[in-house]
């Protein structure tokens, strides 16, 4: 069995132009989502706007030894990048094959995007 993460992205004025019925009703068939596909779900959320974003940021500059950011990082409000899609949440599924991370994909709600489906690297411990 493998990881995979669904990044779910979305279009964030079309979100913000809905009504709260048809939010409630898209919050409503996340809820489907995780009952139909529970058994193999293991994490997820969602993110608020990009509005509330900071970004961090090492230094340009030649390659360093020292791989952590440290006090010269610059930090920015905001967004890493612009795009008419952002990145609005996430699942994180465990199955057997991309194919079967395909199949949960295609049903995950998304009226104003898209979804993206990664595998996940296992981490050394």
């Amino acid at each position: 069995m493998g990881q995979y993460l669904i990044l779910i992205y979305t279009d964030e004025p079309s979100w913000a132009a809905i009504g709260e019925a048809e939010a409630g009703a898209v919050m409503a068939a996340h809820g489907r989502f995780g009952e139909q596909h529970g058994a193999v779900l293991r994490g997820g959320g969602w993110l608020h706007p990009t509005a509330t974003a900071t970004t961090v940021r090492r230094p340009d500059g030649p390659a360093r030894d020292d791989l952590t950011a440290g006090e010269d990082a610059l930090v920015t409000d905001g967004p890493y990048v612009e795009t008419k899609e952002a990145l609005g949440g996430y699942y994180v599924i465990e199955v057997p094959d991309l194919d079967t991370a395909l199949a949960v994909a295609r049903d995950v709600p998304e009226p104003f995007g898209g979804v993206e489906v990664r595998p996940l690297r296992p981490t050394s411990t």
